[in-house]
């Protein structure tokens, strides 16, 4: 669990966070949403340490990682996982190099191990002959895929998911969807992704909180969502009468 408490950020005197509470669950896909300027990513880059807040608390399972030593929040940054928009891999290493590198980072397992490891969350993600090919030679989709087994080498609790199905056709996103979610319900991962994607927020979201300048205006499930009555909100997720209908529609065969 991740609970954020009174989360506050200011840039050159401009408030970007204004008093941001929230509790991410284990075991759920939990997805933050908003206009491009809402705090989203500002939020997460809080969460994740790579951004002070100026105000608020921040705590992984009990633990707050405002104000740790260096050594101590290493301990915690060892149980994140991260799948970047673009996959993030390194070129030059292959599929296996690319799983294989937080554990040569952050472990001291031998080599025979960090194969063993490798293979297994290859498995995981069904690219079990991809090993030896670069990033290059595989699709997007494929890589997508990579950035999951990586995120997941470490044996972690809480993974971040930056608008995982950007540049994915429709179909190749539901099974990058789905797979975040075996994953995150298989292990009991504390999940967050940031996304704009609305077919991944009714197909696999469990908890959606939307931002809204700064400040958390709406939070609940995705049938609650088409029913809310914050004009904000169905502006953003429903951009047309048609979009609005289709969904609706779907939710009731669910």
């Amino acid at each position: 669990m991740i609970e954020v408490t009174g989360l506050r950020k200011s840039f050159e005197g401009r408030e970007v966070l204004k008093g941001i509470d929230a509790v991410f669950e284990p075991g759920k896909i939990n997805m933050i949403i908003g206009a491009s300027g809402s705090g989203k990513t500002v939020t997460i880059k809080c969460m994740v340490g790579l951004i002070e807040p100026d105000h608020g608390d921040i705590r992984y399972s009990g633990r707050t990682v405002l104000g740790l030593h260096i050594k101590e929040k290493k301990k915690i940054r060892q149980e994140i996982g991260m799948l970047f928009q673009s996959a993030a891999l390194f070129d030059s290493m292959t599929v296996a190099e690319n799983v294989a590198f937080p554990l040569r980072m952050f472990t001291k397992q031998s080599e025979a191990e960090i194969r063993e490891r490798v293979a297994f969350c290859l498995h995981r993600v069904e690219l079990d002959h991809a090993g030896p090919k670069y990033p290059a030679e595989i699709s997007g989709g494929m890589q997508k895929r990579v950035g999951i087994a990586r995120a997941i080498a470490l044996d972690i609790k809480y993974l971040y998911c930056d608008e995982p199905n950007s540049g994915l056709d429709p179909v190749t996103s539901l099974v990058i969807d789905h797979l975040i979610k075996e994953i995150t319900e298989e292990y009991n991962i504390t999940t967050i992704i940031n996304t704009h994607d609305m077919n991944s927020i009714f197909e696999v979201g469990d908890h959606i909180m939307y931002l809204y300048q700064g400040q958390k205006l709406w939070e609940g499930s995705p049938t609650e969502i088409v029913e809310s009555d914050i004009p904000e909100l169905q502006d953003f997720i429903f951009a047309s009468p048609f979009i609005r209908n289709a969904y609706q529609h779907k939710l009731k065969r669910k």
